[in-house]
C-alpha cells in the first residue's frame, strides 16, 4: 500500500483543467515559488521541502520521506526514498496555478500529482 500510494513518486491522477496550469521552466522562478514554502497534500498528510542545495525532506503518511533534485533541460529531476523505499530517478514538467504546483512524470507524459505550497 505504501510504495502504491507514494510511487506516485507523488502521482495521483490531476482533475484539473491543463489550461489553468502555467509551465514553470526556470529553476530561480522555481526556487523562488518553493522560498519559505512546503509542498503539502492533506490526503496523505505529506509535507515536503526541497531545498536550493538540491534536498528533498519531509513525510507522508507517517514515513519519512528524503532525496535529492536537479534541474535538467526545463525539468525537475528527482530521486527519492519513502520509508526507506527507494523510488526511482525522474525528470518531471512542473506547473503552478496559484498556490499549488504540479509535477508530471516522465518529462510531463506520466502521472500527475498536485500539491498545496504553505
Amino acid at each position: 500500500m505504501k510504495h502504491i500510494v507514494l510511487a506516485l513518486g507523488l502521482t495521483a491522477a490531476a482533475t484539473t483543467a491543463a489550461a489553468d496550469w502555467q509551465p514553470v521552466t526556470d529553476q530561480g522562478r522555481f526556487l523562488a515559488m518553493l522560498e519559505g514554502q512546503q509542498l503539502t497534500h492533506r490526503l496523505y498528510n505529506l509535507a515536503l521541502t526541497v531545498t536550493p542545495n538540491g534536498q528533498i525532506a519531509g513525510g507522508a503518511l507517517g514515513w519519512d520521506v528524503t532525496g535529492t533534485w536537479s534541474w535538467q533541460d526545463g525539468f525537475f529531476c528527482r530521486e527519492m526514498a519513502w520509508g526507506g523505499d527507494p523510488i526511482p530517478y525522474n525528470c518531471q514538467l512542473v506547473e503552478v496555478r496559484g498556490d499549488e504546483m504540479r509535477f508530471t512524470t516522465d518529462q510531463g507524459a506520466g502521472d500527475s500529482a498536485s500539491f498545496r505550497l504553505r
